[in-house]
């Protein structure tokens, strides 16, 4: 019989990859896609026949214990990626950052820890590191966060390790640098960039240009979560794993170098609406990937050029670049 995963955030930019990595891996799929009148699945209705037809969609939401209770009756593993995630807006709602990122979470343990789930695969991020202290940012690195979307996911990390000791779930916490590719919100920079310069502009809008990040191409970001749901429990669960490249660019350097591979002269200016407070900027990131790579057979598989000719590619299809809206600033 077909293993069955559960992904909750299916609907989303992660998501919707990983629903793809595990119907490629050979799993059958129930994704949680938030409920909308729109009868809208978010980036799953993209997603070709043939690994829909794999795929059950439950509308629901994780801030309801009810309809999580329901995704995971009878699955493997769950993959949690169900998350507010844009850094801007969790100044003006830091309430709704901590009901779903941090409730949400509970509700999900509460499910898993009820009905015996093998396997709870967690999503981190590395803002809770804040800006680095040392690198490459290890797993030992002191957590800080620089704002409250860091702090609400901080909070359901915290939780999971809670219930690990406390009660047994058999839970591994996955924290994925800088994620890009395909699908991604126009609220991180490389969308942003891409799609201002596609859309015609020559003088790009972006915040602070001087931060440097570790750029995940998605595709690894969704084996890394895969990895680490398939792997042998004594060599993940209760764990927390770092994924990246190891490598750093500033953002202004990305920015010139997508330029480049689109082959376009574009100025760019920092507008000061995009910037952080001061204080909540995270000034640097660089990924120590070493525990990931040593536990399980996970490896990046696309250096950041590969996964920026992939990106521009399918950014600058006409009917993916309609979706978004690259003169308005997307929080």
């Amino acid at each position: 019989m077909d293993t069955i995963a559960a992904v909750t955030g299916a609907e989303g930019f992660i998501g919707s990859h990983l629903v793809e990595e595990l119907v490629t891996r050979g799993h059958r799929v129930r994704a949680m896609v938030q409920y909308n009148s729109f009868a809208s699945w978010g980036w799953l209705d993209t997603l070709p026949g043939e690994v829909m037809g794999r795929v059950e969609v439950v509308l629901g939401d994780v801030r309801d214990p009810g309809s999580v209770l329901g995704l995971v009756c009878g699955v493997e593993a769950v993959y949690h990626l169900a998350a507010l995630i844009a850094i801007p807006y969790s100044y003006t709602a830091p309430r709704s950052y901590v009901d779903t990122n941090v409730i949400g979470t509970l509700h999900v343990l509460e499910a898993v820890r009820a009905e015996g789930t093998p396997r709870l695969v967690h999503t981190s991020t590395s803002e809770t590191y804040g800006s680095a202290q040392s690198v490459p940012i290890s797993e030992s690195h002191p957590e800080n966060t620089q704002s409250p979307y860091a702090a609400s996911k901080l909070g359901g990390d915290k939780l999971v390790a809670s219930y690990h000791d406390s009660f047994a779930v058999p839970a591994v916490t996955l924290r994925p640098f800088n994620t890009f590719g395909p699908r991604q919100s126009a609220r991180a920079v490389i969308p942003t960039i891409i799609a201002q310069i596609a859309a015609g502009q020559t003088r790009v809008q972006l915040g602070a240009l001087s931060p440097t990040r570790d750029f995940l191409f998605v595709k690894d970001t969704a084996a890394a979560f895969a990895t680490v749901g398939t792997a042998p429990a004594g060599s993940v669960v209760g764990e927390l794993f770092n994924a990246g490249t190891g490598e750093e660019i500033s953002v202004g350097d990305t920015a010139h170098l997508i330029a480049e591979l689109m082959g376009r002269q574009v100025e760019f200016t920092s507008e000061a609406e995009r910037l952080r407070p001061e204080n909540s900027e995270v000034t640097r990131l660089v990924c120590d990937s070493t525990k990931l790579q040593k536990a399980t057979d996970w490896r990046p598989g696309h250096s950041l050029r590969e996964g920026l000719e992939a990106t521009i590619e399918w950014f600058t299809q006409p009917a993916n670049l309609a979706r978004y809206k690259p003169a308005i600033y997307n929080v």
